[in-house]
């Protein structure tokens, strides 16, 4: 439980995407396809060497599993920004890199919908997938609002425009640079996006756009439910984090009900002892990724009885409010529990 495991995968090819992004592709032997199945709007954790120890960052997939095409991350770089730095300047094609099995639930659950995704910069990485996917698996109207800072920031400007001309009916783009327009205002971004109102909105980028895009589709009535937001932090260096106590599992502090990919299971949790690790040692196998509390991939709502989360990084007030809880971070604090995982 307190590593995650990693796997070596060969990078296939690294592609310019502008000045400061990259695309990595990766090269997945036949033995570790199903470990690396993955779904639209997921990323990669990427274990990165530094000054002899170990960052671990997570990246989107701007690839899609509907296509016939290798795994593919796409990464910035930013300034003093250790990882991105090394996987931008350091790393070469045909090197080996550890890699954590795809994760994440920034996910639709189906495509069904009409959809209005709102990229910032290289937020635009796991909305690309999930618009690409749309485009193949579904029928429904799709709007892209993607900001940026000018227009040699754009990434993935050439395979939009085309996408945009394969499907005029469903497809609509709309760029934004800073550059020329300002920074987008909450009003100009209800504008736009009203006449998808009922659509699924997905939502990655820096925190101020994501914010501005949260409130805008608030302001114009969209359902809470249909919006997704993905928010990345810098998981903290390998070793930083204290490794949770080790807890007595003869002694049990609470009856743990939980449901996950549709069935019910019970599950004795020791006194002090997390939600996965407990669902680990009955031999379940929820969904989670870094362990550590940043990464939200294990998030599941408490239904019934009560938790105290060790450390959160990754849930907003609003899903706390909404009674969501990090598995790999919430140890019982009632003698009965039932959480539920997103299916």
């Amino acid at each position: 439980m307190s590593q995650p495991a990693y796997f070596s995968l060969r990078v296939a090819q690294i592609v310019t995407e502008t000045a400061d992004s990259r695309s990595l592709v990766f090269d997945v032997p036949a033995a570790l396809r199903e470990q690396f199945t993955y779904k639209s709007g997921q990323f990669l954790t990427l274990r990165v060497p530094f000054e002899g120890g170990w960052l671990p960052r997570c990246y989107s997939l701007s690839s899609t599993p509907l296509e016939d095409e290798p795994l593919r991350v796409t990464i910035k770089q930013v300034r003093d920004g250790r990882a991105s730095n090394w996987l931008c300047e350091q790393l070469r094609e045909g090197d080996q890199l550890e890699v954590l099995a795809p994760a994440g639930v920034f996910v639709p659950r189906h495509f069904d919908n009409d959809f209005v995704l709102f990229g910032g910069g290289s937020g635009v990485t796991p909305v690309l997938s999930i618009l690409r996917s749309a485009l193949i698996a579904g029928t429904g109207r799709i709007l892209l609002i993607y900001a940026n800072r000018d227009e040699a920031s754009v990434i993935f400007a050439a395979e939009l425009k085309a996408l945009a001309s394969a499907y005029p009916q469903r497809l609509q783009v709309i760029h934004w640079l800073d550059s020329v327009q300002g920074i987008p205002a909450v009003a100009q971004l209800a504008q736009m996006a009203q006449p998808f109102v009922h659509a699924q909105a997905y939502i990655c980028g820096p925190g101020p756009f994501m914010d501005a895009a949260v409130s805008a589709l608030h302001d114009i009535g969209m359902e809470h439910g249909h919006i997704h937001v993905e928010r990345f932090v810098s998981l903290p260096e390998e070793g930083s984090v204290a490794a949770p106590a080790p807890v007595n599992t003869d002694v049990i502090g609470s009856q743990l009900s939980v449901r996950l990919d549709g069935e019910e299971y019970e599950v004795p949790c020791a006194e002090g002892e997390t939600l996965l690790n407990a669902m680990h040692r009955a031999g379940l196998k929820p969904p989670s990724s870094c362990l550590v509390g940043s990464c939200a991939t294990c998030m599941c709502t408490v239904e019934r009885g009560s938790v105290e989360m060790l450390r959160n990084d990754a849930l907003d007030p609003q899903e706390l409010n909404d009674g969501w809880v990090l598995a790999c971070q919430s140890v019982p604090s009632s003698e009965q529990l039932r959480v539920c995982f997103p299916e």
